[in-house]
């Protein structure tokens, strides 16, 4: 009879092939559920200062029991980032800022959270599933029926973002949740490594059967395609637990 879920994740983050200092930074709190990557603005001064910012805030973070309240905390310590990040920047007159990508993963439940072009995907029973929408520039011209999908990839504006922690005073994050399913996997990831790999790529690479061999493959393909930007990703795997399983205790 199943008595929870069983939560597995690798993480990883690559400087690039370009990129001097690597901007992005991850979080891991298997004790809670909670996975997270943040990518410093590029070209934006203190980039990792920023990113550093949204992981500090949750990895202090504490989470009530109720996985609504939880997702709603996890939301307020990004809101929190963004607070400090915009009183960072106008203390030292220059634009700092950073992504998110978190999930939250519980209770039989998950929740994404996301703001800007880091993204969320699951793969469930073969099929790969986009669950966040970048908050770029580019993205809004495919939303007004501007250019196509196709043409998004390339664009020469595809990296400027719509949204990002710590460019305004306020924010808004959004959040997509959903029942887990056996078998799920997930990633979180950069744009370092959208950028580079496209999702029938990401699916084919996910597939694999081993999930730190798959997270070594996700990198090596990024490298090999020239890796222009930092590079970070952390996949997710859930299973059933069952009474058999002594490491079936909930996440």
């Amino acid at each position: 009879m199943s008595i929870g879920w069983r939560i597995e994740a690798v993480a990883t983050s690559h400087p690039g092939l370009r990129r001097r200092v690597n901007e992005d930074r991850y979080c891991e709190r298997p004790e809670i559920g909670l996975w997270a990557v943040a990518d410093g603005m590029g070209g934006h001064a203190h980039g990792d200062w920023a990113a550093n910012a949204v992981t500090q805030a949750l990895d202090s973070l504490t989470l009530p029991a109720d996985f609504h309240a939880a997702t709603q905390a996890v939301a307020d310590a990004i809101h929190s980032a963004n607070r400090r990040i915009f009183s960072e920047a106008q203390r030292r007159t220059q634009q700092m800022g950073s992504t998110v990508v978190a999930l939250l993963a519980r209770d039989g439940c998950f929740a994404v959270l996301w703001v800007g072009d880091s993204r969320a995907y699951l793969l469930r029973d073969g099929t790969l599933h986009p669950l966040s929408r970048d908050h770029s520039q580019v993205q809004e011209l495919v939303d007004r029926g501007l250019i196509r999908e196709d043409e998004a990839r390339h664009h020469p504006r595809g990296h400027v973002l719509a949204r990002a922690i710590g460019v305004d005073a306020r924010l808004q994050v959004d959040v997509v949740t959903d029942e887990l399913a056996p078998g799920d996997l997930f990633l979180l990831c950069s744009d370092g490594l959208t950028g580079v790999l496209d999702d029938a790529a990401l699916a084919e690479v996910m597939a694999a059967s081993d999930r730190a061999a798959a997270l070594d493959t996700l990198i090596r393909r990024t490298l090999d395609g020239g890796a222009p930007d930092n590079v970070t990703a952390i996949l997710v795997g859930v299973r059933e637990a069952t009474r058999l399983d002594p490491a079936g205790a909930r996440a």
